[in-house]
């Protein structure tokens, strides 16, 4: 366990930055479509590991893991279910090794693709997935949980809950908006950004905030929601690089590093405490945002 919990680091006036995309480094590394991305932690774990590092050498202050899909379920479409303590510890141990002493390891963790309402799978069953990967993460070196791009405030508690019952790691629980037609922002459920900050924090997330889904420009007002409803909570925001633009069947995230580090100090300003990147994101995107944040006062 790090010295200083993140929490702390941040009730003491710090803003904090956190890694960017992995799935695109993968895939510049050669992941092929249909291939399981968290099973290269064990096939190709220095290409991994190098993945955290570059995030780490470009500024962050903290990087997640290759673990985003490690629950059983999710690994279970790979034929992969009974490797997911092994899967996890060494997503891990490969971030651990990358970050060093002096940062965190915030270890993603992903829906399981699994409806409660549905009947899909029971609480106990679901409970019992995240906990077997948080209790893998946790040994193979991680700080924190990042319980991340939730839609189910249901599935996301259950989560919270896991790791919370059966880990020392701090929890962050964060959740996917959509812009709707009535210029509101909702998770795929229909859950606005309040609720999901009042019901994760009840929960018990240390930290909550907003992934995916949304450039820094939409995020600046999803993370206002979030600090109106949460105004003592610290908030991690991971943007994507832009709303994606199909070109020639591929989504493509035009925001460059430049242009989201413009955007950083009106998300700061907004309440986010923690920044950081998601889809379309890069380590020069995550070198652009460190330079912001270390060069100015919000």
């Amino acid at each position: 366990m790090r010295k200083n919990r993140i929490a702390s680091a941040l009730r003491s006036g710090r803003t904090l930055v956190s890694d960017g995309a992995w799935g695109t480094l993968l895939q510049k590394k050669g992941l092929k479509p249909g291939e399981c991305p968290e099973l290269w932690c064990l096939t190709h774990p220095d290409e991994v590991e190098n993945i955290a590092k570059s995030y780490i050498e470009a500024g962050s202050d903290m990087v997640e893991t290759n673990s985003f899909g490690g629950t059983r379920f999710k690994l279970d479409h790979y034929g992969l279910a009974d490797k997911a303590s092994e899967i996890n510890e060494a997503a891990a141990s490969l971030s651990r090794r990358a970050a060093g002493e002096d940062k965190w390891v915030i270890a993603s963790m992903g829906p399981t693709g699994k409806m409660l309402m549905m009947g899909d799978v029971t609480e106990e069953e679901l409970y019992n997935a995240f906990k077997e990967q948080a209790v893998a993460l946790e040994k193979g070196g991680a700080d924190a949980a990042c319980i991340e791009t939730m839609s189910d405030l249901d599935e996301a508690c259950t989560a919270i809950k896991a790791v919370r019952e059966n880990t020392q790691l701090e929890v962050i629980a964060t959740f996917t908006f959509n812009q709707t037609e009535q210029d509101e922002f909702r998770t795929m459920m229909g859950v606005a950004p309040a609720a999901a900050a009042q019901k994760a924090i009840a929960a018990g997330a240390d930290i909550i905030g907003a992934n995916c889904g949304n450039g820094l420009e939409r995020m600046v007002r999803i993370v206002a929601e979030l600090r109106a409803a949460a105004p003592s909570t610290p908030i991690l925001v991971h943007a994507n690089a832009g709303l994606p633009q199909n070109v020639n069947g591929v989504d493509i995230f035009p925001e460059t590093p430049s242009q989201m580090g413009e955007l950083v100090g009106k998300v700061v300003s907004a309440g986010a405490n923690i920044v950081g990147g998601c889809c379309g994101t890069t380590p020069e995107h995550i070198r652009a945002i460190k330079n912001v944040i270390r060069n100015f006062e919000f």
